[in-house]
Formats: structure tokens, sequence, C-alpha cells
């Protein structure tokens, strides 16, 4: 018998005890009796901020509350509500008789219904429940449908009308590359102008070069020298994304075709439409040119090509699973954290971590 279980005995016992010797002796004394403890009650409560009540008290005074009458409950040094629910709590552990139906779903093939359902919006009902099948789960289709719905995802037909732009740009990725102009003004108000190229699968760019002049036969050199920086790049490039910029002259696409990519030009005023050359022109500029006085170009060349360095070699990237370009398989994790070493590059402005 538990420490617990011979508490409330005890107690009980005593009650009774005293109740019994209660009953012999006359109504004058027991009131003024009452009137005593009731007064020493009311100064306790005065010194003491909160009773703490153990489940044996807590057991005596859910049974003699159901003995007394609800006007008199006043008497307790708790509220009626929690007499009440001490009480429920009784009946809840006195039953313990076992539950019949069937037995509930393990929460770990639930959680997998859903990702196979989000994973594949055009799966239905039957085929979750064969893939679960082929996996050694035996799951009912209206189990399926049951989870489903609970997650507030319908049938295959309705449950998207079909791949999200994330989705839809991810798998169209590979082999395409936008390019974009950048300005930046020197301390002396020199406006230069900053071609850059972007592969938008694994976000690495290439630095064309810097001019306070971007005519058609600049922009037409820097279009050459980018395919012999990029020879031994890992797979072709189909299509090259650019806005309708003046500057970008025929010449300039005519090297890109001899080599047979296709030339996409965006549509008037819509920047979002080359959104990863613009994503990447704020995020240079928020880390590394705002914070600089750029002196002339050859200074504006010395820091962006540090900068892309960095950028392509030891900044994670959210678009990949926060992978850096230069990483191309997720490193397993470590069990210990090691020493690491900081670089600083542009005078601290950028901090590069790696294991010592």
């Amino acid at each position: 018998m538990s420490a617990v279980a011979m508490s409330f005995l005890y107690r009980m016992l005593r009650r009774l005890l005293e109740l019994a010797v209660l009953r012999r002796r006359s109504g004058e004394s027991k009131d003024i009796e009452i009137l005593v403890l009731r007064h020493e009650l009311e100064v306790l409560r005065r010194q003491v901020g909160k009773v703490r009540y153990q489940p044996a008290d807590r057991a005596v005074l859910a049974l003699l509350g159901r003995l007394l009458a609800r006007r008199r409950w006043a008497a307790f040094g708790v509220t009626p509500s929690t007499l009440l629910r001490w009480h429920r709590q009784l009946v809840r552990r006195r039953w313990t008789y076992p539950r019949l139906g069937r037995r509930p779903l393990d929460p770990d093939v639930a959680e997998l219904v859903v990702r196979l359902a989000r994973e594949n919006p055009r799966w239905g009902y039957q085929r979750i429940t064969g893939e679960l099948a082929k996996l050694g789960l035996a799951v009912s289709a209206t189990s399926v449908r049951n989870i489903l719905r609970l997650e507030g995802l319908g049938p295959a037909p309705r449950r998207r009308g079909g791949p999200g732009w994330s989705a839809f740009l991810r798998t169209q990725a590979s082999g395409i590359m936008a390019c974009d102009f950048l300005t930046v003004e020197t301390i002396g108000l020199t406006r230069l102008y900053v071609l850059f190229f972007i592969e938008l699968e694994s976000r690495r760019v290439w630095l064309g070069g810097v001019t306070a002049n971007p005519n058609g036969p600049w922009v037409t050199q820097q279009a050459r020298n980018l395919f012999h920086a990029m020879a031994d790049r890992d797979g072709p490039v189909r299509f090259l994304i650019r806005d309708r910029d003046a500057k970008f002259a025929r010449s300039f696409d005519a090297v890109f075709a001899s080599e047979g990519i296709r030339v996409i030009r965006t549509p008037f005023r819509a920047p979002k439409a080359n959104a990863f050359a613009e994503r990447w022109v704020r995020t240079a500029r928020s880390e590394s040119l705002d914070w600089l006085l750029i002196l002339n170009r050859r200074h504006l060349e010395r820091v962006l090509r540090v900068y892309v360095d960095h950028y392509n070699r030891a900044r994670p990237r959210r678009g990949l699973g926060l992978r850096v370009p230069a990483d191309r398989w997720t490193r397993p994790p470590l069990d210990a954290v090691p020493d690491v070493r900081r670089s600083d590059r542009l005078g601290g402005l950028l901090h590069e971590y790696e294991a010592a």
C-alpha cells in the first residue's frame, strides 16, 4: 500500500473517532468549540498566504463535502468548485476499466500520411494507402481521409490547383542564367556600372566588369569574357534572362546565340520578372556597398571581387537549404562542437567561419 493511501486511511480513522466522541458531548459545548475553531481558522488565514493541500487532505475534504449540505460549504478553506474538481479527480482515478474501440493510429503514421499528401498533391487516398502498404504500414483509406481532413487537406483534385511559383521555378532553374546592371556612386559622385550574371539553380554569381561608360562593345566583350571564365562549369546554359535596357546591344545577344543560348527579355517595368538578379543587388548593397565609401573604379572592382568570392564560397543561401553554392552536398552533423576559426574580409565587414 502506498504512503498516500496509508495517510488517507489514518486521517479518515481520526475523523471517525472524533465524530464518535462528538456525539457523546452536549450541543452547547460543541457550539462553543466550533466558534473557537472558526475564529482560529480566520486568524490562520490572515497569516498564511496560500494553503498547500496534500493528496490525502484533498480526498478527505472531497468525501466530507459530499456528506455536508452545499449551503454549509463556506466552512471549507477552498471554493465549492475546487471541492467538486477534487471529487471528479477521485472518480477518474477509480474508473480504471479498459477503453473499448479501435486502437488509435500512431502519431508518426499520421505525420507520414500528411507528409505524403503535401509532397504529392495529385495523390488520392488510395494511392497514399498503397504507398504506406509498400512501406509495411496497414492504414485504411478512410483513416487517410480523416487525417487529411483534420489537417485541412481535401481530396487530390481540389487539394492544390498546381505547383506554386517556388516549385515551378525550382524545377526550371537548371540551365538558366540572369544578368543585370548594378550602379554605385563613388565618393566623388561618379556613377559606375557593374555588370553581373547569376545562375538561378546554384545562386552562383559571375562578375562581368565595372565601367563608367557601358556601351555596346564593352558589354559584348564582357559576354565573351564570361564564357572563358565558365569553361569548367558543369552543365550547359540554355536561357539568359535580361531586362530591356538599351545598354544590351544586339552584339551582346549574338554572343549568347552563338553558344546556343536563348535570350529572354523581361516585360517593361517588371523588375520581379528578374527577381534573382534584383535580390542579389539588394544583398550586395546591404552587406557591403552601403557600408563603404568607394573611391574609384579599381576600388570598386577589388571590393566586388572579394564580396563575390565570399558570396559564392562562404555565405549560406536560404534557397539552397542554407547551403553555399560551393557545397554540392549536405555535410553530416558533428558529434561535438569543433574549434571554430574566424576570417575577416573587407576590413572586418565580412566574417567567415570554418572548423580549425
